[in-house]
């Protein structure tokens, strides 16, 4: 029997071919939409707050409802990505991004808006189930961790291109008019997203779970697995092994441990703040004193930031490992938090506001930004999960939700608190990762299943 070490070195030399780099390149566009249409929202608060006449609660009810469009999506998505497979399941989320750029900047009330901003977070929702989940299941153990951070990186190039697009956008003089084009112009890459879908492979776990043993061979040629026979094999085992007992579901005692982990990384990643804070960045920095120009720029540099340190993750994530890199953001994210906390409770110096935010997007995209995706796609054994990733997701989405609307309410009455409140969770996160996080690096999916006592 071929130990779980054995099957790592084997994998070693597994090569990085174009049709992989393909495949994962047209996945990550579903995380740039996914980016994009999350951050764009923070170019057009102050705008529909002015055109809606929104109070604190209704601005943050009009951000929040595409999140809770998002948790549905994450939910769902699992479904038709297990029935009709991960890439052809990625081609509706292409429309529905398409169907809600198109929607919000043609909205002509506010319920029309609210409603393809919930349209939006189906899509974003879908893409953060089945674009990590597609890359994970086609990528060589020894690729797998920088090729599903690709995703990631996307999300954040996504990010970076929202600010970057707002503040030319916002430049050009087009008025009342200007939120509309910030949040339509994400229909050209949707189309785009569209079309290229055509052209990579579907999943070969997926193929093998279907019963399509020979088109997963000719994927697994094609991807450039070196022993694809084997890889083959050991997929085939897996899943004949878990269809050969009873049905399988997510929250059985089998599976306690993979849920626990998938749900703590996922509250954990929102519970550093990340997605409050980039929704309500303009809002931010308008708080310390900054003008709606500067208030662009600094957002822009934010992005930048975001994109250069996941760039950095993506690099190391299969060298240091996922857990290390948790230990290492949850340290620093408390620490530059706790900073910006202190700068609002004191009420002098807030023009040093950038430093310490621009601190805290460096550790977080070093860390849970780039660990996150990778390390729920790889503690799920192959029949659950789609479910799992949903799992996953579906916290992930909640909690930002839950904080993206409350943000706004707790900010007018202290712009401290809730920057004090998410540095302590990273101080909890250091200790839950230290004492029970398992490191996952180069171990293939199937061995990952013996790692984790679930085979």
């Amino acid at each position: 029997m071929t130990s779980i070490a054995d099957a790592t070195e084997n994998r070693s030399h597994a090569v990085l071919t174009w049709p992989l780099v393909k495949s994962t390149a047209v996945a990550g566009l579903g995380g740039l939409l996914f980016g994009f249409d999350t951050a764009v929202i923070a170019g057009a608060t102050k705008s529909l707050t002015d055109l809606f006449h929104l109070s604190p609660a209704s601005l943050g009810l009009t951000v929040a409802v595409a999140l809770w469009g998002t948790i549905t999506g994450a939910v769902l998505a699992g479904i038709p990505g297990d029935k009709y497979g991960r890439r052809d399941s990625l081609r509706a989320l292409a429309i529905l991004f398409l169907i809600s750029a198109l929607g919000c900047s043609l909205a002509w009330n506010w319920l029309s808006f609210v409603t393809f901003r919930f349209v939006a977070g189906l899509a974003i929702g879908g893409s953060s189930v089945l674009g990590p989940m597609y890359i994970a299941e086609i990528a060589p153990a020894k690729w797998r961790g920088r090729l599903v951070g690709f995703f990631q990186f996307s999300v954040v190039f996504g990010i970076l291109a929202a600010y970057f697009s707002n503040f030319i956008i916002g430049t050009m003089g087009f008025g009342e008019f200007e939120w509309r084009w910030k949040l339509g112009i994400s229909a050209v890459p949707a189309a785009v997203f569209f079309f290229l879908l055509f052209y990579i492979p579907r999943s070969p776990r997926w193929l093998v779970k279907k019963g399509r043993v020979d088109e997963a061979r000719q994927v697994l040629m094609l991807i450039g697995e070196e022993n694809a026979e084997e890889e083959l094999r050991q997929i085939v085992d897996s899943i004949d092994l878990e269809h050969a007992g009873e049905k399988q579901h997510l929250f059985s005692r089998k599976f306690r441990f993979p849920v626990f982990l998938a749900v703590t990384v996922a509250m954990f990643n929102q519970l550093a703040g990340i997605n409050s804070i980039l929704y309500y960045l303009n809002d931010i920095f308008e708080r310390a004193g900054f003008t709606k120009v500067s208030g662009d720029i600094q957002a822009v540099v934010i992005g930048a930031t975001n994109l250069c340190f996941t760039m950095v993750a993506m690099s190391v994530i299969d060298k240091l490992g996922r857990k290390s890199m948790l230990l290492i953001g949850s340290v620093g994210t408390c620490v530059c938090l706790a900073i910006v906390s202190f700068l609002f409770h004191a009420g002098t110096h807030e023009h040093l506001l950038i430093f310490p935010l621009i601190g805290y997007i460096a550790f977080f995209a070093f860390s849970q930004g780039a660990v996150i995706w990778v390390y729920i796609s790889e503690v799920f054994p192959n029949v659950v999960r789609a479910k799992g990733q949903s799992l996953g997701s579906f916290t992930h989405w909640l909690m930002t939700a839950i904080l993206s609307w409350i943000f706004p309410l707790l900010s007018a009455h202290s712009a401290a608190v809730p920057f004090a409140f998410f540095s302590s969770m990273m101080a909890v996160q250091f200790f839950v990762v230290l004492f029970v996080f398992p490191e996952t690096k180069g171990i293939s999916l199937e061995d990952m299943q013996k790692k984790l006592g679930i085979v």
